[in-house]
């Protein structure tokens, strides 16, 4: 199974930027979207449809804003719209898609950036995430959890740790949050192939941060422990631009 995670940042602005014509060229089985800013009355879908892929959307309430959506080629066995918590689920964070015994999840993090009320929310969201994660490990144990985690877990992972380290996404909380995630029995895909510096997934609009590639990894694919063996190949395509972000890949042998 090929996946890929990808904030898209508004996908009707990423269609116009040739996303269509990249889904051409069969980069993944499932592509999983975060910050879709939109339904799926407002999206030509069909031309999602026409590359094969079904398509299952979890859009926030409010138009223009967050909202996730997976494109598959591989029917799921059941797909979960939310977590059950009511911020998250009124603002499309969290679908959830079951392929035989492996748990697809797809989420959108909170971001901080917005001041402390944002950010304290975003501390709420990943202890309830935290909760829910060892709850449905018990039952479904192959677990892999894309997105948008707006966080930086080490100082690899951020082009300049040393200035952004009162910056929301590299806080001393949110790093040890991510600690204590992959404690609790993930593995960050990303970094079992790849120990290189210099490995971003999202670059500001500002100062030609992505020409220079001074960027942030807040974009992750990980596994459950018992998916490690499976664990095929995994890299961020940073050369491909319909966003600020940039698609991470992940390959799994099933």
């Amino acid at each position: 199974m090929r996946i890929i995670s990808y904030n898209v940042n508004g996908l009707r602005s990423a269609m116009t930027k040739g996303f269509t014509e990249w889904l051409q060229t069969d980069p993944a089985d499932v592509i999983c979207l975060q910050e879709i800013k939109a339904h799926q009355d407002n999206v030509d879908f069909k031309q999602f449809e026409a590359l094969g892929y079904e398509h299952y959307w979890y859009p926030a309430q409010k138009k223009g804003y967050s909202g996730v959506a997976v494109l598959t080629r591989i029917t799921p066995d059941k797909v979960h719209y939310g977590n059950g918590h009511t911020q998250s689920d009124e603002e499309g964070r969290f679908i959830r898609l079951d392929f035989g015994d492996l748990t697809l999840i797809n989420t959108y993090f909170p971001s901080g950036t917005s001041g402390d009320l944002r950010q304290t929310y975003k501390y709420q969201w990943l202890d309830e995430l935290f909760a829910h994660l060892g709850e449905l490990k018990q039952t479904r144990p192959n677990v892999v959890l894309c997105g948008d985690y707006n966080i930086c877990h080490k100082a690899i992972d951020i082009h300049d740790p040393v200035s952004n380290k009162n910056s929301t996404g590299f806080l001393p909380e949110e790093r040890a949050w991510m600690d204590r995630f992959f404690e609790s029995g993930f593995v960050d895909s990303f970094r079992h192939f790849n120990a290189n510096p210099h490995q971003y997934s999202w670059w500001s609009f500002r100062a030609n941060a992505r020409n220079n590639n001074k960027g942030w990894r807040i974009d992750y694919i990980n596994v459950t422990t018992p998916l490690k063996e499976k664990l095929k190949h995994a890299t961020i395509y940073q050369d491909v631009k319909h966003s600020d972000h940039c698609p991470v890949f992940l390959e799994l042998s099933l």
